[in-house]
């Protein structure tokens, strides 16, 4: 029998508001009451969230202070523990991962999880001039989980005004490119056959936020919807931030769900969750192609629970980049044509900031419920493919108590790589992107690395080599550098 204290998910919830005008606009913290309240009607009874012990709310891009403390006085849990994120696409599953332990401590026996994002109305109100309401929710929390790492970029990174995921993560791509042997062409048309695969998944999820059929053709051609972003990447393959959505889980000890009478039916277990963090930046990774973080932190959490990558009925890559999925996918030996998302991903199935993996899970939960003999994957991850949290999930129990791991250690120690300031010398590039405005491409951030195999970052405006970037091959092409200006030959 399983132990009585297993942690379990009973309850689940998404609410996506689509607005015509602002005035249809619902602020981050009534959105998670919607979605709150679409969990405890998913549980198949109701009457019980008083009883919550501890109410976590994963950070948003909001103001509120303490939107914990309001929601738990609103459901009549005014008791209840309050508990607030720092930032990170990681800290959903890290956040599950932990609840689950203490449920199993025996310190809980019914948390509610829950998070919000409004970017789409946001967006439309400061196009408009127009700041939209919020209610006041004072107060600090009681607990504020995760821990403060790094930046999430390198000094040398911003010294190159490299500080967004939108000039990193193309990189990553462009690097794998190179490394698999493939021409521009062959390469984006692959890609977006990925991206062309998640929208599939998109249009069989209810709760996605683009449900219209995108072909592969589609996604990777400019046009006036679809700009160029940073090469090789158009906004199609961007994670869409420019949503409106919130969800919650409500996660019980096995004793406590049969109390309040919650069928098994709708039960999905917790197996193992473990985190791990890759070298913190870019600059100081060994290579763009791999991610030993995401190797060291899956493998170990199907290792955990008893499991392989062939046992996996579904999976949920975190999908900010095609580059992202593509790494993570080699890394855990999950091959590109399976399924690879449950949502659609942060471009199709939404982007909802630091809370997409909760709909991530929210989803699992109601796939595994149809298959609850089936295991699934559910990765998050915060900052430049840095730190990882990685859950395994079924619709029976776990056959030993759930287990917790922190590899972060392990991953610590393995190899790393010397980054100058500046350079001068002769060099060859390891990749590049070409970041757009209005009028095309306008400036290339380029990683170099020295005959010593130091890496060092340069920038060129030269409009030649700009152009020649995005229409041929430069990664592995001998460079000079001198005085900050890059001269390329080949």
């Amino acid at each position: 029998m399983p132990n009585p204290r297993t942690p379990v998910i009973v309850g689940v919830g998404q609410f996506l508001n689509r607005i015509e005008s602002l005035d249809q606009a619902i602020e981050p913290l009534e959105m998670m009451m919607h979605a709150v309240q679409r969990a405890e009607v998913d549980t198949g009874t109701g009457g019980f969230l008083d009883q919550t012990q501890s109410v976590r709310v994963v950070r948003g891009m909001w103001s509120y202070e303490n939107p914990a403390r309001a929601i738990a006085e609103r459901i009549g849990a005014v008791a209840a523990q309050t508990v607030g994120t720092l930032i990170g696409g990681n800290q959903n599953q890290a956040l599950l991962s932990a609840t689950a332990m203490e449920i199993l401590a025996g310190k809980f026996d019914l948390v509610l999880i829950t998070g919000a994002e409004n970017g789409n109305s946001t967006g439309k109100a400061g196009r408009a001039g127009v700041t939209l309401p919020q209610t006041p929710a004072p107060g600090r929390p009681d607990t504020v989980f995760g821990a403060e790492q790094q930046p999430e970029h390198h000094e040398y990174e911003r010294a190159k005004g490299i500080s967004r995921a939108i000039q990193v993560y193309p990189m990553y791509d462009n690097a794998l490119r190179y490394e698999r042997g493939e021409t521009l062409y062959a390469h984006i048309t692959r890609v977006s056959e990925l991206w062309a695969r998640f929208n599939d998944v998109a249009q069989d999820n209810p709760n996605a936020w683009v449900r219209r059929n995108m072909t592969a053709e589609e996604i990777r051609t400019p046009s006036s919807r679809n700009r160029q972003i940073s090469f090789p990447y158009t906004k199609f393959m961007n994670a869409n931030m420019s949503v409106d959505m919130s969800a919650a889980l409500i996660v019980c000890s096995l004793h406590k769900a049969k109390a309040l009478g919650i069928a098994e039916d709708r039960f999905v277990f917790p197996h193992a969750g473990v985190e791990g963090y890759d070298h913190f930046s870019a600059s100081v990774r060994d290579n763009f192609h791999t991610s030993p973080g995401v190797r060291i932190t899956g493998t170990r959490a199907m290792d955990l629970a008893g499991i392989d990558a062939t046992d996996l009925d579904f999976v949920d890559l975190y999908s900010c980049f095609p580059s992202a999925v593509q790494i993570a996918a080699r890394e855990l030996g999950l091959p590109e044509a399976r399924p690879l998302t449950v949502t659609g991903g942060l471009t199709f199935g939404g982007g909802p900031l630091n809370n997409y993996v909760m709909h991530s899970i929210a989803r699992t939960v109601e796939l595994l419920r149809d298959k609850p003999d089936g295991y699934a994957l559910v990765t998050g991850n915060g900052g430049n493919l840095y730190k990882h949290a990685h859950g395994i999930y079924s619709g029976r129990p776990p056959r030993t108590d759930f287990q917790h791991d922190d590899v972060k250690a392990d991953i610590a120690t393995l190899p790393s790589r010397e980054c100058l300031p500046e350079y001068e010398g002769q060099g060859t590039i390891e990749s590049y992107t070409v970041m757009y405005d209005a009028d095309g491409p306008s400036i290339g951030h380029v990683s170099c690395r020295t005959p010593e195999g130091a890496r060092t970052w340069v920038n060129t405006e030269d409009p030649e080599l700009v152009q020649g970037m995005v229409s041929e091959e430069f990664c592995g092409r001998p460079v000079r550098i001198n005085e900050g200006r890059l001269a390329v030959f080949g």
